[in-house]
């Protein structure tokens, strides 16, 4: 009878709802076939058209069809980020929508999916919708649920279901219609509305949900309803560990890893959140919120606390709170603000920042970035255990900023690189309003945000709306901070130029490094104290100030370091002399963060290995801090203890960013390097290389398409044997310029790197070209092709040593890591480095002193195994040119990292069957761990 009641309540409150405020609203009943992974869904939206035109169309956003074929928006997403494992899934593992009817009042209507956007439906109404008219559409269709592993919705490993985005929703209209398709952005763009969702599923799931209200019945129904939001996420779980904790405020269901904390330390921790929410912000949007450790994955908080639990550095309590406040700041945020949440979501993420960085100051103003590591002998002399723990939001974004990889603030979401998208625009945006509130000196940041979200909590809100707002606050001028700071990647980055002295004040002289215009801070500082504060705005190329002296014996500009300056190694100046500005060197053990007062020089030890020098422990000696910087040295002095020799190599770079959005040159860099090792028993080589390399890329930061011209001049001193070698050419010594045009578009899906090259020397020129395609088609078999054609334009040498070759080339510009490069025999003869011809099989007369064009092909016959085989011709002075070919098997199990190839059927005949076979079994293995870092980095840059 209870039961009844509750249910005529909600009813009855609905029907007052929709009535009282002509909502829109979205009616869902969902039968669930667990054995099939599918939802039968019969749906009723109503649609209340308040575009203020008459709409002729509507159109309905249907992401779960996203994951219905291997090139919809979401599909290349992954491949971008170099995700191989959607493309590689089964049809079972997908989802899709089956649409079977769309309807009103009984009448079909004509609908379509958008070009482009499978996940998109455009229903074409039967009757014009006028302003302020209703109309109710009526659906049915059957959604095949994804597995979870792609986006971490959808159905489990475990037979759970973790339902989002699942059922069908209007798209927004805002003076048209906005259309964005799934890109695991979880930023839905439909209109708020009342959602009434029936479910029937088995007895055995346990139903957790962000609902306003829930009613369970006997038979394995459950009804949810939820008022002004976008859509409602649901869990099935048949052991739920969710747990609801009560405050007065709102009611937080999670089931987030409490680590070692009871319930009633948790409930404390949850208490404490939500209060300094509440405070901060203002009321919530609704009284019932859940967080899953879903949310946590998705948006986790980045750093050390995501290490395992031996080595975390940092409080349970302080975990757990600032993994509470992090997933409830942007359940909250996203219930609350109704913004586009594909262009305007820096809006919130600034204020998710900010929170977080009010939060750690008011209740752990002492904590380290590095937690507990920062008190540990060994670690707690280093830069980077010092930083505070609000260290971390300028230093991530500053790591793309020097990287030169940054992206505007009001960079659409789905144009940001992952890196970007997750860690460093929210950090940009959440440190703006820390530079504001510093600027302004004042709470007028705070109340600024408290104002914003009252007045636009659970309403349509823009960007006008938070800039009209923010400037009718500001006590100044802040045009800046739109222009230069949101809407562009304008460099921040000042330096003292000069400091005249009288006997009361300082002229001090500002100079601006770039041409964007922000106010800096400039600070007086007297045994470390700070003794004045100034803020110096529209600098232009330089601008002198005058402050009063007051026994100030250094200045300082950005001394607290809340701006988040491009360079700060220049911005101080002692007043004690010219000696005293001069930095110090220091020595230190690895990396570290930058110290701006000091030269600092890294060192580590290093190993490497060939044939001739044997284990090679050396010590490298280095500048490279954790940001990129402009100018690098790294030398690596060595020992062979084979060869018994002092070895090594070394470089020293410079590198010109291009910031200009205009150009697609993005840096400049020279470049001046050498090595010295042996090549052969007892015979070492000395290569100095001066280069210079421009780098282009895609005006789209998220492509993978880079374009480099490499112009270099490699020298070569060689010791000879002392009985001729008639395999190396008599000129030991030798000098090679070498222009080259590289084309790279890395794609796991469609894989395609070529280049042009051209070297001369003064006995011989030659050119080349080199293309790689890779394509992993739709039934997850991989084809890869090569092709490599070289050529000479005159040819004076009197031996192959400057040939092109088919399966391995002599390597006379010193450019590959060969273990063993002048062995014919034995193991290390056996490494293959894909190169000219790129033949696996060891044939006869290998080289080409005039020209050569092969090609290379391989394709999958099951999983990581593959069929090749390597057909062309190659051409010598004075005879004909000769067809050549080889077949075999090859082991691709992680592609240019570590191959195996097993040769068949060549010129040579059936090698499988000759003797010796183990000989002929070619590999590729990489070492570096540089190369190997390259596998994780690339798909968050």
């Amino acid at each position: 009878m209870n039961t009844i009641r509750t249910q005529l309540g909600i009813y009855l409150l609905l029907l007052f709802s929709i009535t009282a405020f002509g909502q829109h609203k979205n009616k869902v009943t969902a039968t669930l076939n667990v054995e099939s992974n599918t939802m039968l869904v019969v749906q009723n939206i109503t649609y209340v058209n308040e575009t203020g035109t008459t709409l002729s169309e509507i159109y309905l956003n249907d992401w779960n069809h996203a994951f219905s074929r291997k090139d919809t928006p979401l599909a290349k997403r992954f491949a971008e980020e170099f995700h191989r494992n959607f493309h590689l899934s089964p049809e079972k593992k997908r989802g899709n929508t089956q649409v079977n009817q769309i309807e009103v009042n009984g009448n079909s209507l004509n609908w379509e999916r958008v070009e482009k956007q499978i996940d998109i439906i455009k229903v074409t109404l039967n009757q014009p919708l006028q302003p302020n008219e209703t109309v109710t559409i009526n659906l049915n269709y059957e959604v095949k649920l994804p597995y979870d592993e792609f986006t971490r919705y959808g159905f489990t490993r475990e037979g759970d279901f973790n339902l989002r985005y699942w059922y069908m929703t209007p798209a927004a209209y805002r003076d048209g219609w906005v259309l964005y398709s799934n890109k695991n952005l979880d930023d839905l763009y439909t209109e708020q509305a009342t959602h009434e969702l029936t479910l029937v599923i088995p007895k055995k799931f346990t139903v957790v949900s962000s609902a306003d209200t829930m009613v369970n019945d006997e038979n394995g129904t459950v009804q949810l309803i939820a008022k002004d939001v976008k859509e409602i996420t649901i869990l099935l779980r048949q052991n739920s560990e969710f747990k609801t904790f009560q405050t007065d405020k709102v009611n937080i269901t999670t089931n987030l890893d409490p680590y070692q904390l009871d319930e009633k330390k948790q409930a404390i921790a949850i208490d404490k959140v939500v209060q300094f929410i509440h405070e901060k912000l203002g009321e919530f949007p609704r009284e019932n919120m859940m967080i899953s450790k879903i949310d946590d994955r998705k948006n986790p908080v980045y750093g050390l606390g995501q290490l395992p639990s031996f080595v975390r550095p940092f409080t349970d309590d302080f975990q757990y709170e600032i993994k509470v406040l992090k997933a409830i700041l942007t359940k909250n945020l996203e219930e609350s603000l109704w913004m586009d949440t594909r262009t305007e979501k820096w809006i919130s993420d600034a204020i998710e920042t900010y929170m977080l960085m009010v939060y750690a100051e008011t209740y752990y103003p002492n904590m380290k970035l590095t937690g507990g590591l920062s008190k540990i002998w060994g670690i707690r002399s280093y830069e980077f255990a010092k930083l505070e723990f609000n260290d971390q939001y300028p230093f991530l974004y500053m790591l793309m900023a020097r990287k030169n990889i940054d992206q505007p603030l009001n960079t659409s979401k789905d144009s940001l690189t992952k890196f970007n998208n997750n860690i460093a625009n929210k950090y940009k945006a959440g440190v703006g309003l820390k530079y504001l509130k510093s600027y302004f000196d004042e709470r007028v940041i705070d109340d600024f945000i408290k104002e914003f979200y009252a007045k636009n909590r659970l309403q349509q809100a823009t960007r006008a709306d938070f800039e009209t707002l923010l400037k009718s606050k500001a006590p100044k001028d802040i045009d800046w901070y739109f222009n230069n700071y949101v809407d562009s990647r304008k460099r921040i980055d000042y330096k003292i130029k000069k400091v005249e002295k009288t006997e009361d004040s300082l002229q001090v002289t500002i100079k601006n490094k770039y041409d964007a215009n922000f106010p800096i801070s400039l600070f007086g500082i007297k045994n470390d104290t700070v003794v004045s504060k100034y803020w110096v705005t529209d600098v232009g190329k330089k601008k002198t100030v005058t402050i009063p002296r007051e026994g100030i014996d250094r200045l300082v500009l950005n001394y607290d370091k809340i701006i988040p300056e491009f360079n700060q190694r220049d911005n101080w100046k002692s007043l004690n002399g010219f000696f005293a500005n001069n930095k110090k060197l220091r020595f230190t053990f690895f990396k570290d963060a930058e110290n701006p007062h000091y030269n600092q020089i890294f060192f580590v030890p290093v190993a490497r290995f060939n044939l001739y020098d044997g284990f090679t422990p050396g010590m490298r000696l280095y500048n490279k801090v954790f940001l990129t910087k402009r100018l690098l040295y790294d030398f690596k002095p060595s020992y062979g203890l084979r060869s018994k020799q002092l070895v090594g190599s070394g470089s020293i770079s410079y590198r010109h960013d291009i910031e200009s959005t205009k150009s697609d040159l993005y840096f400049v860099r020279f470049t001046a390097g050498g090595n010295y090792f042996n090549y052969a028993e007892d015979l070492t080589y000395t290569r100095l290389v001066p280069k210079i390399t421009f780098g282009f890329r895609n005006p789209d930061f998220r492509s993978n398409q880079k374009e480099f011209i490499d112009l270099r001049y490699v020298i070569v001193q060689r010791e000879q044997p002392e009985i001729p070698d008639p395999t190396l050419d008599n000129e030991p010594n030798y000098s090679v310029f070498n222009a080259r045009y590289v084309y790279s578009n890395p794609d796991p899906i469609r894989h395609m790197v070529w280049f042009t090259d051209f070297q001369i020397t003064k006995r011989f020129s030659k050119v080349s070209f080199n293309l790689d395609y890779r394509k992993l088609f739709r039934d997850n078999r991989q084809l890869n092709v090569r092709f490599f054609f070289g050529k000479f334009l005159f040819n004076d040498t009197n031996s192959d040593f400057f040939s092109f070759a088919l399966d391995r080339p002599t390597d006379y510009l010193f450019d590959y890591n060969y273990y063993g490069r002048s062995e014919d025999t034995g193991l290390f003869s056996q490494q293959l480095i894909v190169a000219e011809g790129g033949f696996k099989s060891k044939l006869e007369n290998p080289f080409s002193n005039d020209w050569i064009g092969t090609s290379n092909v391989s394709y999958s016959i099951w999983k990581w195994i593959e069929a090749y085989g390597d057909v062309g011709f190659i051409k010598n002075n004075g005879t004909n040119a000769r067809f050549v070919y080889d077949s075999g098997i090859r082991l691709n199990l992680v592609p240019d990292f570590f191959e195996l190839y097993f040769p068949v059927y060549s010129n040579n005949g059936w090698e499988i069957a000759q003797p010796g076979f183990d000989q002929r079994i070619r590999f590729i293995v990489t070492l570096s761990p540089k190369t190997l870092t390259k596998l994780f980095t690339r798909k968050w840059f």
